[in-house]
């Protein structure tokens, strides 16, 4: 019940914020109608999680990798050093980091638990970027020939392999997208739905998230400075939308993820004619 009742208040309040009129009293806008939200699929959550365990597990049986814990900070492998291994996330965070052509830190990716780390190093013999752990986690290191080889007997270990790698694609197509179209509270906000909506996928919760990644990471990733998101998520929280947890401004509630998507798409909303 108290769930609903603050989800429904992010609605209210979220619906309150969207139609202000920064125009000032002798201005009235045209509210632009409202766009279709999607709306989060518990079922399909479920599916999604049974799938990454299922396909862990298949891993485990048929390769019997061997299995590294990762802390914080910790590097799986750094860009420019010779392939011969995947991994695949058991637990944990992990970023994939390029450097620059001055020399400065770029984050390219974000991984959850399911995900392939290292496929950037198969076409040139070499990883092309930084995997770096964000908190204590774990991978399975797969030698890259054996996985070749297995994949011969195995046609579901062929299949594992190339959805991963069109997931990889789609996220890689997904994320541009969202940093070449989306104005950047817009763009906040879909990094958080993508942030909750990857832990439900894989059955963690997701309606309160600990964001690994500082403000100017966050920053860093979808090409805004430090500043803009600090205001972009100080826009959603007074929308209603999300609430920092009081231990600290990393823990986010997120009382109903369907609220972001409404927020997004109130954002991308066509400009409404303004009446004199």
């Amino acid at each position: 019940m108290l769930s609903t009742q603050i989800a429904t208040a992010a609605h209210v309040t979220l619906a309150s914020t969207l139609a202000t009129s920064t125009q000032g009293p002798a201005r009235t806008l045209l509210r632009a109608p409202a766009l279709p939200v999607l709306k989060s699929d518990a079922a399909a959550n479920q599916r999604a999680s049974q799938h990454v365990a299922e396909t862990l597990k298949l891993l485990i049986e048929k390769l019997a990798p061997q299995r590294r814990v990762v802390h914080a900070g910790d590097l799986v492998y750094q860009g420019g050093e010779s392939f011969g291994h995947l991994y695949v996330m058991t637990s944990g965070f992990f970023k994939l980091v390029n450097l620059s052509a001055d020399g400065r830190e770029q984050v390219v990716g974000l991984k959850f638990r399911g995900d392939w780390l290292g496929f950037d190093g198969i076409a040139n013999g070499r990883y092309a970027c930084d995997a770096v752990a964000m908190d204590t986690g774990e991978v399975l290191v797969i030698r890259y020939d054996a996985l070749f080889a297995a994949c011969a007997a195995q046609p579901a270990l062929m299949t594992a392999l190339h959805e991963a790698m069109s997931r990889e694609i789609a996220r890689d197509r997904d994320s541009l997208m969202s940093v070449c179209t989306l104005p950047a509270d817009a763009r906040v906000a879909d990094f958080l739905r993508y942030w909750a909506e990857s832990l439900a996928r894989r059955g963690l919760r997701s309606d309160q998230i600990t964001l690994r990644m500082t403000r100017a990471e966050i920053g860093n990733y979808l090409g805004m400075t430090l500043e803009t998101v600090s205001r972009s998520l100080s826009k959603l929280a007074r929308a209603g939308v999300i609430v920092f947890a009081e231990k600290g401004r990393r823990d986010v509630q997120i009382p109903d993820v369907d609220a972001l998507s409404e927020f997004i798409q109130h954002c991308l909303a066509p400009a409404s004619p303004v009446l004199q």
